[in-house]
């Protein structure tokens, strides 16, 4: 009967334990080195709030054409100082008014608003810079450090926003991270496989603002929460009780 039941102990144990090949990143990246990166620019959202900056050959000339800047230069004042992308995908504009925003990514706004201010007259030769500032990525589950993260860099990498939240825990699954993303009012939801070095040639491997992180927990880290999680540890269970009820009743 002890020989039972530390077998059964023992099996407990193993299937509790998470394997090497649950654990490890990217275990074919050998297999993808040397491969291209293609980057894309994220479409323009509703309640974005973007910072446009338009020059001039004549600097007084671009003046009616730019918001007065708040004292100081944080993050936070820049976003009390920028257009706010109404939910009709539109920002109201000094001079030429309603600018729509719709389905174009922050260099193509650039080239609108600069057509417009070159063919309606307004300046010759003009610059125009737009920049987003309130990019966002969610992260949430078995990580070391669970939240909402801004970025300011036209391109943050998967690995990198995950780097943001301190990595993910030993309980983290894997081989299982859910991504939901916003694209054209539709909303997308997919899984990478950190294992794999697949995912760094698909859609997501590029962060998009307003992204959401969803790491979930592995099977060891359900089973100590009190779940069954598999056949071995249902066969380990009642071995134990069956082994207990041999005992008592001895």
């Amino acid at each position: 009967m002890k020989y039972i039941v530390g077998l059964s102990v023992i099996m407990m144990l193993f299937s509790s334990c998470a394997s090497k090949k649950e654990v490890l990143y990217l275990q074919d990246l050998e297999d993808f080195n040397n491969s291209s990166i293609v980057f894309s620019s994220p479409k323009i959202q509703a309640n974005d709030i973007l910072k446009i900056t338009v020059g001039a050959l004549i600097e007084e000339t671009a003046k009616p054409y730019n918001k007065t800047v708040a004292t100081g230069t944080t993050l936070e004042l820049m976003k009390f100082d920028g257009y706010l992308v109404t939910e009709h995908n539109t920002i109201n504009f000094p001079e030429l008014g309603s600018i729509s925003t719709e389905n174009k990514t922050v260099f193509e706004l650039e080239e609108t608003i600069k057509s417009m201010l070159e063919k309606g007259g307004h300046l010759k030769k003009p610059t125009v810079n737009v920049r987003l500032l309130n990019a966002k990525v969610t992260i949430l589950g078995e990580v070391n450090a669970p939240g909402v993260y801004d970025f300011t860099e036209s391109s943050v990498t998967f690995l990198q926003a995950l780097g943001y939240a301190g990595d993910l825990t030993i309980n983290g699954k894997r081989e299982d991270v859910k991504i939901i993303r916003e694209v054209d009012g539709n909303r997308l939801i997919s899984t990478v496989d950190l294992t794999s070095a697949e995912f760094l040639n698909s859609d997501f491997y590029q962060i998009k603002p307003n992204d959401v992180i969803v790491v979930n927990p592995n099977s060891p880290k359900v089973k100590s929460a009190g779940f069954v999680g598999n056949t071995a540890t249902v066969i380990s269970v009642v071995s134990i009780l069956l082994t207990t009820v041999v005992l008592i009743t001895r």
